[in-house]
């Protein structure tokens, strides 16, 4: 028996309530729906990727040439990082208040503006330096967007997944996210190896930002076919949609809020330092051309899809606990020599370092997505998401590869990233150890709870 349930001066809806009503509203949940919602998580990552995958290119196009261009690049990366907990609370407010499948037509749709106008962005050359704070002002629209994008889908697979498949179900969320880091290491690869360095930066970085905003415009026609999640009708039809839901949250959910930023802190920084700022610390620290560390982080990329499913899995099997545990040990243990053997190391050496990390990535973010949702009862979910889990990937997620770049270059070790996500993991440790299980028991177990 989990702690999810609500306090006393809550609505009277608890979560048991919601596992009795869910079987009946699940009907309504189609098979179509779900896949939408999990494969729309690819626009979104494969956008943020593609923006560090090609931060090189971006620097000399909008910024000029030199590392300090790059070092302003990232530092833009991070800073549109710092809209994701403002446009996780406003969409978490939208999905909590009026329904899961407006939030996430909203946050698509405004996603697909702003990556159609960053591939019709012009450059320094054309209008000077107001080009980078256009660049910048546009991934602050993204990071704004995106703010309620992952947890939204999180939240619907959850909620219309059968309580023994949960983990596999929304595991599938971070295997398309990785399908869309993927993809934008596929697209970039090829983009970069089929132009000059000269089209490149004149025309040819348009081509991966066209590509995104088809993509999400693509997803946001399937999204408005999709159903309601059965967890919100449910809510409707009991009366207790929280009329202000971040409040709500706060005032009933406050140490879920802090699990799920801790659970949330270790995802971010092993996915972005130990997999998306790989191509820069590849082709920066490593020497290695671009291309090259580019279809390294496709092989990467795809390891973390192959990963993902399984570790889901796991979760259903095993429990949320002691998988969180294991590959937080791991996070603490293997990135310092992995970052090692990548800084001057051959290619297949290098290839098998960033295997090695994308593994723990996708791992931990297999099933931190299920872990941080099932800390809370349908009742404020989103907005408790928006506190916690996205909260922690504003700090931990978008500022660490700029965080990684400088830590290199003022202490000229290589070594860095990799202590960063050690002492992350050595933190967040004691919070993972102490916290309750969330892995919904089995139909049996469940007949034998008091009510």
């Amino acid at each position: 028996m989990t702690d999810w349930t609500l306090p006393s001066s809550a609505p009277k809806a608890s979560v048991v309530d919601a596992q009795v009503a869910e079987p009946a509203l699940r009907t309504g949940v189609s098979r179509a729906s779900m896949a939408v919602a999990a494969f729309s998580t690819v626009v979104e990552w494969y956008d943020f990727t593609l923006y560090l995958y090609f931060a090189t290119v971006l620097s000399r196009v909008f910024f000029g040439p030199g590392g300090a261009s790059l070092a302003v690049t990232l530092g833009g990366f991070a800073v549109a990082y710092l809209m994701r907990p403002l446009g996780a609370a406003v969409f978490g407010h939208v999905g909590d208040r009026y329904g899961r499948t407006r939030m996430m037509l909203l946050s698509m749709g405004l996603m697909t503006g702003a990556m159609l106008a960053t591939a019709l962005l012009p450059t320094a050359a054309a209008i000077g330096p107001a080009a980078g704070w256009l660049l910048i002002l546009l991934r602050c629209v993204m990071g704004f967007s995106v703010g309620g994008e992952y947890t939204g889908v999180v939240a619907y697979l959850i909620e219309g997944a059968a309580p023994h498949k949960r983990g596999l179900v929304t595991s599938s969320a971070s295997a398309a996210s990785e399908v869309g880091g993927l993809l934008a290491a596929g697209v970039s690869a090829i983009t970069v190896s089929a132009l000059s360095s000269l089209d490149l930066d004149r025309w040819g970085w348009r081509i991966p930002f066209l590509i995104g905003a088809a993509l999400a415009g693509t997803v946001w026609i399937a999204r408005s076919f999709m159903h309601e999640s059965p967890d919100f009708e449910r809510q409707k039809a009991a009366g207790t949609v929280p009329p202000r839901p971040l409040a709500y949250a706060l005032r009933h959910h406050r140490r879920a809020i802090l699990r799920g930023f801790a659970i949330s802190a270790l995802g971010s920084i092993t996915y972005y330092v130990g997999i998306t700022y790989v191509p820069a610390f590849l082709s920066g620290t490593g020497g290695m051309a671009e291309n090259t560390a580019l279809w390294l982080s496709t092989g990467a990329a795809l390891v973390v899809v192959l990963v993902t499913p399984v570790v889901g899995a796991l979760s259903d099997r095993l429990g949320r606990k002691p998988v969180l545990v294991a590959v937080c040990l791991c996070s603490g243990l293997l990135p310092v020599a992995t970052f090692a053997l990548m800084a001057h190391a051959s290619t297949g050496a290098a290839l098998a370092g960033a295997a090695l990390l994308a593994a723990v990535g996708g791992a931990v973010s297999a099933v931190g997505a299920v872990a941080t949702a099932e800390q809370f009862p349908g009742e404020g979910r989103l907005s408790g998401l928006a506190l916690g889990a996205t909260a922690a990937t504003a700090v931990f997620g978008g500022a660490t590869p700029y965080v990684a770049h400088e830590l290199i270059a003022r202490t000229g070790s290589p070594l860095m990233p990799g202590l960063m996500i050690a002492v992350v993991a050595v933190a967040v440790l004691p919070v993972l150890a102490r916290m309750p299980e969330t892995r919904p028991a089995p139909a049996n177990a469940q007949d034998e709870r008091p009510a």
